[in-house]
């Protein structure tokens, strides 16, 4: 399971979340995406814990504290949902016109 921390500063690195969640215990890894455009970080990022206690207890200390001038948003990170193709996902119609000539 992975801890979701969102409302970060856009000047965060991997390097300031590792030592910032360090203190709860061991991070095994630290994902901070990108904006494809700008390559500047989206604002939020998803830290991975050694154990499950680690992360209750980096959530606990961390939600809602001021970190970098920022009031952080940290809870369990939730499944990414499978993404519908985008044929069909615009109105239902499955690409299909429903206009009459």
């Amino acid at each position: 399971m992975s801890i979701y921390v969102g409302n970060l500063s856009y000047q965060v690195t991997e390097e300031d979340l590792k030592r910032a969640f360090a203190e709860y215990g061991t991070v095994n890894r630290v994902q901070l995406p990108t904006d494809r455009e700008t390559g500047r970080p989206r604002g939020f990022a998803f830290v991975e814990m050694e154990t499950e206690a680690q992360e209750t207890a980096a959530i606990e200390a961390l939600d809602g504290a001021e970190w970098m001038g920022r009031d952080l948003k940290v809870n369990k990170a939730k499944p990414r949902e499978e993404r519908s193709s985008p044929r069909g996902s615009w109105g239902g119609n499955s690409g299909r016109s429903n206009r009459r000539y």
